[in-house]
Order: structure tokens, then C-alpha cells, then sequence
């Protein structure tokens, strides 16, 4: 097989192995609307834990927590005797179900571009995170510009449309990106000059600069509007631009922004820039040397979404310590554990629970790291986060302690249905690989019966060439003889 054919056929293996491995949504379309989870350790996050407790559920929200709750008419119960329930994991810093590239690298200010315009449901990532908790996450441009492209939050609803992952209600955001990453430390094509910035100094320019675009086009705008209201006929409005509407809104505190950093200096850096122009970083990310700097980070209401314990990965990861996320946490920073790796989601309990290790927290403020924490970063406390009453039903349940290396989830449940079954996923794991097989049978079969598509139709072009003589047949030049005395 060869060319075309072989292409189709890689082609066609790749979407059998995604069909026939990817599972479904664990809730068929008509799952129940109430549901009562009893007998387990609920572990609240926001007022402590439940022995012996419940969750009653309804049209996808919490209606009541306690540990005698009766269990309502038609109510599908789940008994989860021996195991534990805890809200949803959030990530903060994550880059699954984005198709293509992540990264709008062409030039130093990509705020036109919007990662809600390329979410990719199929993402065999997004089933894989729910399966270790993950209930929702903030998806990001990547760290290729001082100013990114827009972010959005999502809920894992494995099986739904692209239109459906979206966070209702969840304020949108926008990436920047502070150090070596926007300055191209680490990239360059060969034969094309570097892009601007390329020093630290610049990327503060390019920051200022286009906030300065920015608070320079909303005055035109509220100019504009201004004589609109008073009357004025036969305006012509600003020209309509792009790349700083996303920036007027960060101005106006309708869009959140989430700094990519490391070193102490330019968190600093962005701190005072952002006082100049009036607007609040929510969180800066990865923040490795924000303990540094925490009492000024407390003082600016900065969340601080932060790993558990990488360092040394980098030049500018080189003072990174794993007591990060505790000394910020006791300085008062709302401090989250976030993945910022497809991989590192699937056990970002674990990543919580080492914060107990490195710093002392309790129990309670570990599971903050990745439940209300970065619930109130991404301002949907209100919906998520916390087991309470009137909250969206974004719960994980596990067979031991979640900060425990024991724990495995058994289920997760978004809006109080079930995305991911532990016991229906192995179940299911012996037909999905039966159904593999077979088709990978039926594509290589009719492969083979397919002509080559890179062999040309009609006759060879060589079937009208006269026959070549090999090499030893083709008489030597007379001179090339002479010289060489025959012996060649």
C-alpha cells in the first residue's frame, strides 16, 4: 500500500479508533431529574464534612445536604456507601478540546483571536480529565504573546455539542503572558528577523501600548455615544476594531485577565501597569516566585493559579518551591493547583494533596486548591465549587479520600447528570475493542480491493521507451579506453 491508498486507510483507522474508543456520555437523554446520592463522606469544602451523608438533586441542582434526607418519589438513588463526594474539580489553567495551533504567534498582540470559536468536543481529552474529577476548566491561549487571544470556561459535558461546553453566565477572559515565552526566548525561523518584543522592557511596552490604543478607542466610543444621546444627527461612528473591543472590556471589568508569569519582577511589572490603566489582574498563572511577593499580591485581590511542585524546568523556574501554594495561601492569597497539561488534570487531587506535605495546609484548604478556589478566580462561586444548596450539581465521587493516591473516580456528575461511570466504562471496554477490531478488519478489506490511487491509469510511460542497455553493455568512449589502458 503506498500513497493515496495508504492515507485514506491511516485516515480511516484514525476515526474508527476515536468512534469506536471514545465512550458516550454515561446518562442516556432521559436520565431522571431528581436524584438522591446517600450513605457516603460528603466533603462540602465550604462548612466541613458529612458522615453518613446525602445530596439530593433536582433538575440539576442541589435542593438539600444533610445526613437524614428521604429519598422522593421516582428519585434514582445512588448509594455510595464507603466512598466520597466532593464538588467538581476546577482547573484554571487548562488547554484541552482546543483545535489546532493554541497559540496566535504572528504577532505580540492577538486579543482578536477567541478560543470559544475553536472548541473541539471530540476531544478524547475532555472525557479523560472528567474521568480524574475534572468538572469544569478555564481553557487558554497559549503564552506566545504579551497580549493573547480570549479564553473561555467550560463544563465537561462529554457527548454535547461544542455550543453546549461553554460556562453560562461565566465572565470571558483574556490571556497575557509576561518573560521569556512572548520575548521568543525559546522559538525563531530561521532567516526571518525576531519578532518584537524582544526583552522584558518590550513586553511592558507592548502591554502599555495597547492599553493605551485601548483607553484612547473607548473615549472616542463614549464620545460617540455621548453626542448620540444628546441629539447629534449624521455621526459617523469610530472605526470598528478587533483587536482592542476585548481590551475596552477588561477597561470596564467585562472580561477577567489571566497573566502568564514566573519571576517576582514582572509580576510586579504587570501590577503596576494595570494600576496605571485602572483594570484588576484576576489571576496570574503559574506564579512561581509568588511567594516572593505575597503580601503584595494579597493586597491586590490577585488570585494566584500556581503547579504543585514543578521547578527547574526553565531558566526562570530555577527559584520555584513546592511550599508555593501554602506560604502564598497564608499570606491570604486565593491560591488554585492547575494543570496547564491534559495529563497532569487527570490527578489534580493528588497535586492538591501535596500542598498538605509542602506547607501544612489542612485537608479542607487542600481541597480548595482545586474546588472554591479557583471557582471564585473564574467568578462561578456562586454556581460551583462547594457542596451547597442552590448550586449546580458538579460533584465527583471516589472509592477512598480524594487527597489520598488511593483514590479512583467512580463517578462524576455535571448539572446532576452522569458523564462518567467507572463500572459502565470497564464494562464497556471488551465490546468497544470486538467493535474496533471488526472495523479495522472491514477498512483493511476494502482497502485491498481499491486500486492504487498513485499508480496512473493507461499504459506505463515506459512501455514506449526503447529498451536501455545496462551499464556493462555501453560501449566506453575511444579516449576514456586509451587513457585508462583498458583496465577500468
Amino acid at each position: 500500500m503506498r500513497g493515496a491508498t495508504m492515507k485514506r486507510t491511516i485516515g480511516g483507522l484514525a476515526i474508527i479508533f476515536f468512534a469506536v474508543l471514545a465512550p458516550r456520555a454515561a446518562n442516556p437523554p432521559g436520565a431522571p431529574s431528581v436524584i438522591l446520592i446517600q450513605n457516603a463522606t460528603v466533603l462540602t469544602v465550604s462548612h466541613g464534612t458529612i458522615e453518613h451523608g446525602s445530596i439530593l438533586i433536582k433538575d440539576g441542582k442541589i435542593v438539600e445536604v444533610g445526613q437524614s434526607i428521604k429519598a422522593p418519589k421516582d428519585a434514582q438513588i445512588m448509594d455510595a456507601a464507603g466512598q466520597f463526594v466532593m464538588p467538581g474539580i476546577i482547573d484554571c489553567h487548562s488547554h484541552i478540546a482546543v483545535d489546532g495551533s493554541v497559540n496566535e504567534g504572528s504577532v505580540s498582540v492577538s486579543s482578536m483571536a477567541n478560543i470559544a470559536e475553536v472548541i473541539n468536543s471530540d476531544d478524547i481529552e475532555i472525557y479523560r480529565d472528567l474521568a480524574g474529577g475534572v468538572t469544569a476548566a478555564n481553557i487558554l491561549h497559549g503564552s506566545a504573546n504579551a497580549i493573547g487571544g480570549q479564553t473561555v470556561v467550560i463544563k465537561l459535558r462529554w457527548g454535547q455539542p461544542a455550543a453546549k461546553l461553554p460556562f453560562e453566565g461565566a465572565l470571558p477572559g483574556i490571556k497575557l503572558a509576561l518573560g521569556e515565552n512572548p520575548k521568543r526566548s525559546n522559538f525563531s525561523i530561521p532567516g526571518q528577523p525576531k519578532r518584537y518584543p524582544a526583552t522584558r522592557m518590550g513586553v511592558e511596552e507592548t502591554i502599555r501600548s495597547a492599553f493605551t490604543e485601548a483607553r484612547d478607542y473607548k473615549k472616542a466610543w463614549d464620545d460617540y455615544h455621548k453626542r448620540v444621546s444628546a441629539g447629534e444627527k449624521n455621526l459617523i461612528p469610530p472605526r470598528r476594531d478587533l483587536k482592542l473591543v476585548p481590551l475596552v472590556e477588561v477597561l470596564e471589568g467585562k472580561r477577567y485577565v489571566h497573566s502568564h508569569c514566573y519571576r517576582e519582577d514582572e509580576i510586579l511589572m504587570l501590577l503596576r501597569v494595570a494600576k496605571e490603566f485602572g483594570f484588576r489582574v484576576r489571576t496570574f498563572q503559574h506564579v512561581l516566585e509568588g511567594y516572593k511577593v505575597a503580601d503584595e499580591l494579597a493586597a491586590a485581590g490577585v488570585g494566584a493559579s500556581t503547579f504543585s511542585d514543578w521547578w527547574a524546568y526553565k531558566v526562570e523556574a530555577y527559584d520555584a518551591i513546592p511550599y508555593n501554594a501554602a506560604l502564598m495561601t497564608r499570606r491570604g492569597v486565593n491560591v488554585s493547583i492547575n494543570s496547564d497539561d491534559a495529563a497532569e488534570a487527570t490527578h489534580l487531587n493528588q497535586e492538591a494533596a501535596k500542598s498538605m506535605k509542602f506547607g501544612g495546609l489542612s485537608h479542607e484548604e487542600a481541597l480548595k486548591l482545586v474546588t472554591l478556589n479557583p471557582a471564585i478566580q473564574l467568578g462561578i462561586d456562586k454556581r460551583v465549587g462547594s457542596i451547597d444548596v442552590g448550586k449546580d450539581a458538579d460533584l465527583v465521587i471516589y472509592n477512598h479520600d480524594p487527597l489520598s493516591a488511593y483514590a479512583v473516580v467512580q463517578k462524576a456528575l455535571i448539572d446532576g447528570r452522569v458523564y462518567f461511570d467507572r463500572q459502565r466504562d470497564i464494562a464497556q471496554r471488551s465490546e468497544r475493542e470486538k467493535e474496533k477490531k471488526a472495523l479495522i478488519d472491514k477498512e483493511k478489506k476494502s482497502a485491498e480491493k481499491k486500486p492504487d490511487a498513485t499508480v496512473p491509469i493507461g499504459p506505463k510511460p515506459e512501455a514506449n521507451r526503447p529498451e536501455e542497455k545496462k551499464p556493462e553493455e555501453i560501449p566506453k568512449p575511444p579516449a576514456l579506453v586509451a587513457s585508462t589502458g583498458g583496465a577500468r
